[in-house]
């Protein structure tokens, strides 16, 4: 098998890639596979800041076709997605015979950084994600030095803020599975994915309420009273959004 230096393109970097040393990602192209909108659109506005373009799925099967049709230098897989576990697209790129060169977890659980770094990712970014030098570093430490070039430094630490239309597409999805929530995949998916929107948006109580239906449901207690209390919430945060 070849190594991921081997299988990255080993060319100099282009001198007007060097030119612009506030802008370290450009022309690189970023796919995220990641089912919140909110989520998203941090990655979306950091990569315009870095210079890269970017491109998004929301889901394993819609990552494999963007996959079937270009490579990106960048691939970042959410570890929680609708139709799977993100680990194993990771697991999947990782052992190819032409690696993406750059291969990053991302989750709003700290501890599926170990998950991610096992399956085969050369970095994790935590949610949220809104830190530009951050974001920046976790790309340009993974990638081969000859590809980053001498003299490329990062932007100050601008902190970056999607727009809350996210926040509102996210949520409005979380109530809509909830008037459907019944078995044990669902509660799973609603649990995950509402925890890590939730601490995208810095909403303590909100995620809370996601991790203890989370850990009511792995115990195999009854989570009725967890769901109600998750419902009341969203729709709750969905008034205060639909305001803003």
């Amino acid at each position: 098998m070849q190594t991921h230096q081997q299988h990255a393109v080993e060319k100099p970097l282009p001198m007007w890639r060097l030119s612009l040393p506030k802008r370290p990602l450009t022309g690189l192209t970023v796919l995220v596979v990641e089912d919140s909108r909110f989520a998203s659109e941090a990655v979306r506005l950091l990569c315009l800041r870095s210079g890269a373009r970017i491109r998004r799925a929301d889901c394993l099967a819609s990552a494999a076709r963007h996959l079937q049709t270009y490579r990106p230098a960048v691939v970042i897989v959410d570890l929680g997605l609708p139709d799977g576990d993100g680990a194993d697209l990771i697991r999947q790129m990782a052992r190819a015979d032409h690696r993406v060169p750059v291969i990053l977890g991302i989750s709003g659980d700290p501890d599926a950084e170990d998950v991610a770094l096992a399956a085969g990712a050369d970095g994790f970014l935590p949610k949220p994600v809104e830190s530009l030098a951050r974001f920046q570093q976790a790309i340009l430490s993974a990638m081969p030095p000859e590809q980053t070039g001498p003299g490329l430094r990062l932007l100050p630490d601008d902190m970056i803020q999607p727009d809350p239309s996210g926040l509102r597409d996210d949520l409005a999805h979380v109530a809509e599975v909830l008037t459907q929530a019944s078995d044990t995949t669902e509660i799973e998916y609603i649990a995950r994915f509402l925890a890590g929107v939730a601490r995208s948006a810095h909403d303590g109580p909100l995620e809370q309420a996601a991790n203890a239906l989370a850990r009511d449901h792995e115990a195999g207690h009854a989570v009725a009273a967890d769901l109600a209390r998750v419902s009341t919430m969203v729709h709750d945060r969905l008034s205060r959004v639909a305001e803003m």
